[in-house]
């Protein structure tokens, strides 16, 4: 591997937005899924059906996204390998997260029945909510596999910087997901059978086109030998980030779990309405993402080129751009929301619950600007342990302030109060330990 410092290419907002709109682009289309499966199921008039969908993909955000590691810690070891000028173990680093990704879904497959019932047991769901969520679990699960292999395909095309073939990739997806959803549930009239297989054969579809994408660009993770996959050295490294990430991520899950949870327990029209917001606010973060992602393919690649300037202005250029686009996202939301709500659903006691509380659901992409863009750095700098650190603390602080919101008696509004707050958290945190962590990796004597 390369030791020698590798000056990179100066970076400017050009080049930020060229990495940015892609990766934002291809963000923007995963809420779409969320959105067209609360909207098809949400035109049928049913709370209930609507909250099953709803908590369907919060579980399995909860559950995939758990194990987005694969694609962070991907994402970061790549950008930092093609930094360095090693296309070898840019295809090491893929075989590593693959072999990962296709075992860990395989053991998910196998536990979906204890999963499916300790669901259940925290969700606090009505038993009409719980039976729909029954189907569509059983169904969905078988997708894990494929689903986590497509994060560590993805993780690969980004850290090499190709946000524009990270957009093909989850726009292949979430079109197939939506084309399936709203021909099997409208058309065929499977209902939530039908979104559930949707979002089953999306996955896999995602595999096979994702594979070729990165055999188009000369990576061949299957060629990688097992003495290279297994080296010792460089799986101590990655089994550490990714679990650094990892615990990092299960507890942002076990936020957004509690959160749902909570919600179910002020009564379905509640949990209903919470979905619709989520939604929205899911919209809006996603814009935020590409900016994360531009961050980690950036400052990743400085770091792995050894180039302090690049990437204290990759990490400047990010920042600034990130929190530009959470104060306009979360105008738009504020007044564009009403009308988002009235198209997912024609309920009208959901529509009024989501009209009270949109002002914290449209005020959460400014909140999330910072952590997001700082998550980026991190990742690319491979700074995963503080970056676990700071989650549990801001965890803590949000726990601390739903126990206390909900004892002063505000209900639902006190439970979005604690997530902004946990948002806000996680950012101060991380902007705080970055100078320390910066000099660290770019000691000024070096």
């Amino acid at each position: 591997m390369t030791t020698a410092a590798v000056p990179l290419a100066p970076l400017t907002n050009r080049r930020i937005l060229a990495l940015a709109v892609p990766a934002t682009l291809a963000s923007v289309t995963t809420p779409l899924i969320g959105f067209v499966g609360a909207t098809v199921i949400g035109r049928l008039g049913d709370a209930a059906l609507l909250g099953a969908v709803a908590l369907g993909g919060v579980v399995f955000d909860a559950i995939f996204w758990s194990f987005g590691c694969l694609r962070m810690a991907t994402a970061g070891l790549t950008a930092q390998a093609v930094g360095a000028r090693d296309d070898v173990e840019v295809a090491r680093t893929l075989a590593r997260s693959l072999a990962a990704g296709v075992l860990i879904g395989l053991l998910l497959v196998l536990a979906q029945v204890p999963i499916a019932a300790l669901v259940a047991l925290i969700s606090g769901a009505s038993p009409e909510v719980l039976a729909g969520l029954a189907i569509y679990f059983h169904i969905r699960m078988f997708a894990a596999p494929f689903t986590l292999a497509n994060y560590a395909i993805l993780g690969s095309v980004l850290g090499r910087g190709r946000t524009d073939l990270g957009l093909l990739i989850q726009v292949a997806i979430n079109l197939t997901n939506i084309a399936l959803t709203l021909a099997l549930v409208i058309v065929f009239g499977l209902g939530i059978t039908g979104a559930a297989i949707a979002a089953l054969v999306a996955d896999m579809a995602g595999t096979a086109f994702g594979l070729a994408v990165v055999h188009r660009l000369g990576t061949r993770p299957f060629a990688v030998g097992r003495a290279d996959v297994l080296d010792p050295a460089a799986l101590a490294r990655t089994l550490k980030i990714n679990a650094d990430v990892l615990i990092r991520t299960l507890a942002l899950v076990a936020a957004i779990v509690l959160f749902s949870a909570v919600g179910a327990r002020f009564g379905d029209v509640t949990l209903a309405a919470n979905a619709v917001l989520w939604n929205l606010f899911l919209i809006g973060g996603f814009f935020l993402d590409g900016f994360t992602v531009a961050s980690e393919a950036a400052c990743g690649q400085a770091v792995g080129a050894r180039d302090r300037h690049a990437f204290a202005v990759a990490a400047r250029l990010s920042l600034l751009w990130s929190l530009g686009f959470g104060v306009a996202v979360s105008a738009v939301s504020l007044a564009a929301g009403s009308a988002f709500i009235d198209t997912v659903t024609t309920n009208p006691e959901v529509r009024l619950a989501a009209y009270g509380y949109l002002p914290f659901a449209a005020a959460a992409p400014f909140f999330a600007a910072l952590p997001f863009a700082m998550d980026g750095i991190f990742v690319g700098a491979t700074w995963t342990r503080a970056m676990r650190n700071l989650m549990l603390v801001a965890v803590v602080a949000y726990l601390l302030a739903l126990v206390g919101f909900q004892a002063l008696g505000w209900g639902n509004a006190g439970l979005w109060g604690a997530f902004l707050l946990f948002l806000a958290a996680r950012g101060i945190g991380q902007a705080v330990v970055y100078p320390r962590l910066r000099r660290g990796t770019f000691p000024e004597n070096a």
